[in-house]
């Protein structure tokens, strides 16, 4: 008899394992926060008063204090970007906001101050936390390490360590160096590196990683690695650089807007310089070249974008997702393939028992099998026995006490239990070559399936088998079919897992192209044959080594409840919920806002055009210019906000 455990398990909590919370930037403590936070504060104190009909000299200064907290910097950023020659956008919206205060626009004005001196606080704050985490990741690796001598042991420093030295790890405390094994045995928890999830049995000529995690079982390692050249450092330097040499990220329409906006300010200035030449009279030169300015500037471009981006932002955060800025919302569109990571993307990132095997002719029920197994593995701290006793605990089994507890790397746990002896662990261990047992045929089916196989023997007999598998997520199937039907091919699978657990869950999702066994750097190069080929890469990944990718990558996404805060900060967007469907809804949100920017963008130059040929052929009178000007961008600005309703949601959801 056997069984199948099916029931769903609640997610895994949160993991942080890149940077203690004592050293992450908080956000007052940037300078553009603190400053927008003024900004906004006087602006929220005139408002009122404003809209009250209350004197000038009330609000008139808080107003004015407004304009000076919120665009001093970028107008100082953008005064020095215009001695290089470049007309900055910032400097522009505040140029407008200046000229909407002088034309009666006050509160239009001060608006738009604030709304760009938050922007760039969230953008510095984002930039901030990154680099929080990227220092943090060090982190990992230990500060010290035990080096072994002539004169025995002695603690320094891991940067002092030197190729061929000799380090001692001990159960409990992380690899100093990368090396490999010169002595003991021990599993090693390296999900830092290669995302695998379950401890890795290492004995003499292993290789091991720096900051990884030893189990059980003490450790000699001889150094082969320089600790600045480690594994570690490597993906911190891959950090740093994909970040630092990805092309500097830009709205389309702010490159269409500072070209325009060079033309209307050259045109400004004609249409006001070229009259008087010839005589004309400044009065109504200076009213047609104002009521220009008014009619051509870009606002209503402007808001064509903004609007629909940020009600796509405001809608996948309702819906679980975190994007992180409107240029990633803008990217995300634009993506046509995708590398999934396999432990904690697509996979729950946790072991669970998913095979309760008993032998036919050891007498047991599936319910006495998993007893035995679950309180011998109940005083162990290893993943496999967390599971064995948690599927116990699922299926309300009671769970007697355990004796003579001992337990051996790479082999597995010993213990008495109702006064029968009760091992738990490899079968190739347990059962000393004997290839032939019915046994070793269970485990062979089950570990061919993709499930690790921990034997069971009762009393020096072998009595059944478990199988224990990751889970695969339920909406993870769905998820590549349709991102499959979005980009017109099938994701890719990279992963630092086994070929075979790849290749069995690629199999079960619809993957064929499974990349597997890859170390942080291998998935970096992945991501970037890609690309070389013409592709517009979205990564989706959860772990510390899945950071250089995402950052790597044209866009990144993280997996919110089990991703490292390096992949977290990294990432471009976050499913805070680990919903995978999410992200293909995301993704089809996002094309449908680039249709609705161009909608918008219709809209705004059939306005702008009209407008401006009245004022240029006709007489345009200033207030109906502003009446115009102004329809047009409360007719985009409305138009946009239609992706914050549900039904968008649902809509990209059912694309396909």
């Amino acid at each position: 008899m056997s069984s199948t455990l099916t029931r769903p398990a609640a997610p895994a909590g949160p993991v942080r394992d890149a940077v203690a919370a004592g050293r992450r930037t908080r956000i007052l403590a940037l300078p553009e926060a603190r400053w927008a936070a003024a900004a906004l504060v006087l602006f929220l104190s005139a408002l009122p008063l404003y809209l009250l009909g209350a004197p000038w000299w009330t609000w008139g200064p808080l107003y004015a204090l407004t304009y000076v907290a919120g665009g001093w910097e970028p107008g100082w950023e953008g005064l020095k970007a215009l001695r290089d020659k470049t007309l900055d956008v910032d400097l522009l919206m505040v140029v407008a906001a200046l000229g909407a205060a002088a034309i009666g626009q006050v509160l239009d004005g001060a608006l738009l101050i604030v709304i760009f001196a938050t922007s760039g606080a969230l953008e510095a704050f984002a930039t901030a936390r990154t680099a929080d985490s990227v220092r943090g990741l060090l982190d990992l690796a230990p500060a010290t390490a035990t080096r072994l001598g002539d004169g025995g042991e002695e603690t320094v420093p891991t940067e002092q360590l030197r190729v061929g030295d000799v380090i001692l790890v001990r159960p409990g405390e992380r690899v100093g160096a990368d090396g490999r094994v010169l002595d003991g045995a021990g599993e090693v928890d390296q999900a830092t590196i290669t995302g695998e999830p379950l401890p890795v049995a290492k004995e003499r000529g292993d290789e091991v990683f720096a900051g990884t995690l030893n189990g059980t079982g003490a450790l000699r390692v001889t150094v082969e690695r320089d600790p600045s050249d480690s594994v570690i450092a490597r993906i911190v330097a891959m950090v740093e650089e994909a970040s630092g040499t990805k092309a500097p990220t830009q709205l389309f329409i702010e490159k269409v807007e500072q070209r325009y906006s060079i033309g209307m300010v050259a045109a400004t200035v004609a249409l006001f310089t070229l009259p008087l030449a010839f005589g004309a009279a400044l009065q109504p030169t200076l009213l047609r070249a104002m009521t220009f300015m008014i009619v051509a500037s870009p606002c209503a471009v402007v808001l064509a974008t903004m609007p629909p981006l940020l009600s796509a932002i405001a809608n996948a955060g309702r819906h679980g997702v975190l994007i992180k800025s409107a240029v990633v919302m803008e990217r995300l569109g634009q993506i046509d393939a995708v590398a999934l990571d396999k432990t904690g993307t697509l996979t729950e990132g946790t072991p669970r028992v998913t095979d309760i095997r008993p032998l036919s002719a050891s007498g047991l029920t599936v319910d006495t099998l998993l007893t035995f197994a679950a309180a011998a593995e109940h005083p162990s701290e290893h993943p496999l026995a967390r599971a064995v006793v948690d599927a116990a605990r699922t299926r309300g089994l009671v769970l007697p006490s355990a004796a003579g507890f001992t337990s051996a790397p790479g082999t597995g746990v010993t213990a008495t239990v109702e006064g029968r002896t009760v091992a738990v662990g490899s079968p190739a261990r347990l059962l000393n070559g004997r290839a032939d047992h019915a046994a070793a045929e269970l485990a062979a089916r089950l570990e061919e399936e993709g499930r690790t196989a921990a034997l069971v023997v009762l009393d020096g007999t072998p009595v059944g088998v478990l199988g224990i598998a990751d889970r695969l997520r339920t909406d993870a199937q769905d998820t590549v079919t349709r991102l499959t039907a979005l980009t017109g091919s099938a994701p890719v699978l990279v992963t630092g897992d086994n070929p075979r657990a790849a290749a069995r869950l690629g199999r079960d999702v619809g993957i064929d192209d499974v990349r597997a066994g890859l170390l942080p750097q291998d998935k970096v190069h992945a991501v970037k044959e890609m690309e070389r080929a013409g592709r517009k890469v979205l990564v989706v990944g959860d772990g510390v080594n899945d950071a250089p990718a995402l950052a790597a990558a044209h866009t990144g996404i993280a997996m919110g409840r089990a991703g490292s805060d390096l992949a977290l900060e990294t990432a471009d967007a976050v499913v805070v919920r680990d919903e995978l469907a999410t992200i293909p809804t995301v993704v089809a949100l996002s094309r449908r806002c680039r249709r609705l920017v161009v909608q918008n963008l219709v809209i705004a130059a059939v306005f702008i055009t009209g407008l401006v040929l009245w004022d240029l052929i006709g007489t345009l009178p200033l207030p109906l210019g502003v009446a115009g000007h102004e329809g047009s961008t409360v007719i985009v600005g409305l138009n946009g906000l239609r992706l914050l309703r549900d039904a968008a949601w649902r809509r990209a959801r059912s694309v396909e």
